[in-house]
C-alpha cells in the first residue's frame, strides 16, 4: 500500500513538472512572438520612413509635429520647413532687443565674453523670427532683387532657421564683417561656444545660400566640434547627407 502511494505521488510529481515545462514553453514561445512581432514593426517603420525619405543619409530622419529631426538635431533649410505656428519655447531677450532660445544666450554670453577679453567685439544683431516676420523680410528682398537672386541669400518663410530661436546674425550682417579681427576669430572659435559657421565660404551649391560669416547657429559643443572639421567646415547637409533645395 505505501508503495503504490508514494508510486502515486511520483507520478503526480512527474505530471507537475510536466506542466510547469509546458507553461513555461508556452511562455517563452509567447514571448518569442512578441518580440519577433516588435521586431518586424520596428524594421516596417524604418523601411516606411526610409522610402518616404528620398534622401541618401544613413540617419534617420524623423518628423514630429511638422518639424524635422535628424539625431536629435532640427533641420531647417530649403528642403525641410517649420509649420507657420512654430515657436521656439524659452526665448529671451538679448543685447535688448534680439530674441534667441535661452540656452543659446548662454552660449553666446560666455563666448562674446571671451571675445572681449581678447579686445574683440561680437555682439548679436539678430535672432528668432516668426514666420511672417521672415514672409515680410523675404517678399522685400524679391522687389528688390527679384526671386533668384533672392534666394541665394534669404529664406523663404517657413524655410529660415531663425524661426528656430537657435541662430544669431552678429555684428554687420554683411560681408564688411568677412575677414575683420572678429570675424575670423569667429570662424576659428565658435564651435568651442556649440556655434557653428552655418553658411561656409565654398558650399553655396550644398546649402543652397552664399557664405555668411556673421550667420551662426547653435547646435551643441559636441556637433559643433565634428562640423568644425579642424578648420575645414561641414555643412550640416554634407554631415546628415541631405540636400537643401526648394521643390
Amino acid at each position: 500500500m505505501k508503495k503504490e502511494k508514494s508510486s502515486n505521488q511520483i507520478k503526480k510529481r512527474a505530471y507537475l513538472i510536466f506542466a510547469v515545462f509546458l507553461l513555461a514553453l508556452t511562455l517563452f514561445f509567447i514571448t518569442y512572438e512578441v518580440l519577433l512581432t516588435n521586431k518586424e514593426k520596428r524594421k516596417n517603420d524604418y523601411l516606411q520612413n526610409s522610402s518616404e525619405n528620398t534622401e541618401d543619409s544613413q540617419y534617420v530622419i524623423n518628423e514630429e509635429d511638422g518639424i524635422t529631426y535628424i539625431d536629435g538635431t532640427i533641420i531647417v533649410n530649403k528642403s525641410y520647413s517649420l509649420p507657420s505656428s512654430y515657436v521656439p519655447e524659452n526665448i529671451v531677450i538679448i543685447n535688448n532687443y534680439v530674441k534667441i532660445v535661452d540656452y543659446v544666450k548662454e552660449a553666446f554670453e560666455k563666448l562674446a565674453a571671451d571675445a572681449l577679453s581678447l579686445g574683440l567685439n561680437i555682439y548679436p544683431s539678430s535672432g528668432y523670427r516668426s514666420y511672417a516676420d521672415q514672409e515680410k523680410i523675404y517678399n522685400n528682398y524679391i522687389m528688390q532683387d527679384g526671386i533668384e537672386k533672392a534666394d541665394t541669400y534669404s529664406a523663404r518663410a517657413g524655410y529660415s532657421e531663425h524661426q528656430t530661436g537657435l541662430v544669431i546674425d552678429v555684428n554687420t550682417v554683411d560681408m564688411t564683417f568677412d575677414n575683420t579681427p572678429e570675424s575670423n576669430w569667429l570662424k576659428n572659435n565658435c564651435y568651442r561656444y556649440g556655434f557653428i559657421i552655418r553658411y561656409p565660404e565654398g558650399k553655396e551649391d550644398i546649402t543652397g545660400y552664399m557664405y555668411e560669416p556673421w550667420h551662426i547657429r547653435y547646435v551643441g559643443p559636441s556637433l559643433a566640434k565634428t562640423l568644425y572639421n579642424n578648420g575645414n567646415w561641414l555643412t550640416i547637409e554634407e554631415y546628415y547627407q541631405i540636400t537643401s533645395k526648394y521643390k
